[in-house]
């Protein structure tokens, strides 16, 4: 699957600590690895401190929001 990510998220991603970006890619790659979960509208992946808010479309998936608690 092919990623796309939105600006606003992406400016966001470069902007959280070391650990928290290597949970989010984490999170990005699972939802890629889904073969079987389809998110026609909105859908969200949650981990131990991060989110990330995505769609997907045929083989995109398209990260719309990423974040972190601090």
């Amino acid at each position: 699957m092919k990623v796309e990510m939105i600006q606003r998220a992406a400016d966001v991603l470069f902007d959280v600590p070391d650990e928290m970006h290597e949970e989010i890619i984490m999170l990005i790659s699972v939802v890629t690895d889904d073969n079987e979960t389809r998110a026609p509208d909105l859908a969200a992946a949650f981990g131990e401190w991060c989110w990330l808010v995505y769609t997907i479309c045929d083989d995109v998936v398209e990260v719309l929001d990423v974040g972190c608690a601090r």
